[in-house]
């Protein structure tokens, strides 16, 4: 994963991928605290995590919400990307350099309360955020936020986590550490 600054380092011919790309993982991680959080803020690493798999893996929100009995718009377009099966289900290593990234630029503070990890965002972060949902590029990954946010936003981290692992057995908890899921 690079930065867009250090991209013009690379070979004109290489091809760039959204998703080897840090600021792109930057503002999805922005968004998802300000739209699937609580008053700008997640409360734990392990929501973060699984809020942000359902957000990359539509399919599995769809599934996850027949499941639970409740009727959403599907989108048109997904947001897909390779997660590892780590620690506790869907875990994606970069997320700890992403969270720097976004606490060096001042966007969230980490903070800890109790053995749980407070994610907020800071006023630029807020601000930055909602720039970046108001662009036409991340509607649709907006409004898929909001779904998760209503359906799913209210659950703890470990909830989810259990959950996930129910539902998507198969998928998820029968892959070893570190296996990608794509």
């Amino acid at each position: 994963m690079k930065s867009l600054l250090n991209l013009g380092y690379e070979p004109a011919g290489s091809p760039i991928l959204a998703d080897d790309v840090l600021e792109f993982h930057a503002a999805r991680i922005l968004m998802l605290i300000r739209l699937c959080g609580t008053a700008n803020r997640i409360n734990g690493l392990t929501k973060m995590a699984k809020l942000d798999f359902f957000v990359r893996y539509p399919q599995f929100f769809h599934v996850m919400c027949r499941k639970l009995g409740v009727s959403i718009e599907p989108i048109t377009q997904t947001v897909e990307s390779s997660m590892l099966r780590f620690h506790y289900g869907p875990w994606d290593k970069r997320y700890y350099h992403i969270l720097a990234y976004l606490e060096g630029k001042e966007l969230i503070t980490v903070t800890q309360d109790g053995k749980q990890l407070q994610l907020r965002l800071t006023e630029l972060g807020r601000n930055t955020a909602e720039r970046i949902g108001g662009e036409e590029a991340f509607k649709e990954i907006a409004a898929h936020m909001k779904s998760v946010k209503k359906v799913l936003g209210g659950k703890s981290g470990s909830t989810l986590k259990k959950w996930i692992y129910q539902v998507f057995e198969q998928e998820v908890a029968s892959r070893a550490m570190d296996e990608v899921i794509k």
